[in-house]
């Protein structure tokens, strides 16, 4: 079962990380596949880590639990590491190698099997990525 207590509990949970204006960073993402968006700010730190993140989004509760599993462990976590977490997401939702070492992502394992979910489970770290474009550019 895909929509189990333990999701949903995610997915209300990412109130924890409001998106206010305050956030030198921000970037927006949609799923292809649902629809579903997500917006994030992001503020670093002196070394270019993550030190806040605000998220808001439209999204179902897959795309809203994946995103709050990332902004539990999203601090202190550069570009790179990003990166890093992103590629190895998607191979596993792909059916390619392990679980990724992510904290929390087991408590959502049961999504890769369900492809059109994908793309909303994808939009946190997705979404972080864009919002780091201005430093990479």
């Amino acid at each position: 079962m895909l929509y189990t207590p333990q999701v949903l509990t995610l997915a209300t949970s990412l109130a924890r990380w409001p998106l206010g204006g305050d956030m030198p960073l921000a970037g927006e993402v949609r799923s292809a596949s649902c629809g579903s968006r997500l917006r994030v700010g992001l503020a670093l730190d002196e070394k270019g880590a993550i030190s806040a993140i605000g998220l808001a989004a439209q999204a179902c509760a897959i795309g809203q639990a994946a995103a709050a599993v990332m902004a539990e462990a999203v601090i202190g976590r550069d570009l790179a590491a990003m990166q890093s977490a992103e590629r190895d997401i998607a191979r596993w939702l792909a059916g390619e190698g392990d679980l990724p070492s992510w904290p929390g992502l087991a408590q959502l394992a049961a999504a890769r099997d369900y492809p059109g979910r994908h793309g909303a489970f994808m939009l946190g770290w997705r979404g972080v990525l864009v919002a780091f474009a201005p430093v990479v550019s």
